[in-house]
């Protein structure tokens, strides 16, 4: 997800959509430790856009 793209979600959907990749790195991590994933910089991906939502919203939070 690109940071254009988080820019125009609304706060609550931002937060929601946060909340599921989260779920979503955690099942990627869990499946790799049992079976390794085809490709495991997925992880590497969804955590970076995991940090970039959560930039979003603390940089929203800080200019109320």
């Amino acid at each position: 997800m690109k940071i254009n793209e988080i820019k125009e979600l609304e706060t609550k959907d931002l937060v929601e959509r946060l909340e599921g990749e989260e779920l979503r790195l955690h099942k990627m991590k869990l499946n790799h430790s049992i079976t390794p994933l085809e490709n495991p910089s997925q992880i590497k991906a969804v955590r970076r856009d995991i940090a970039r939502m959560k930039t979003e919203l603390r940089q929203r939070e800080l200019n109320k």
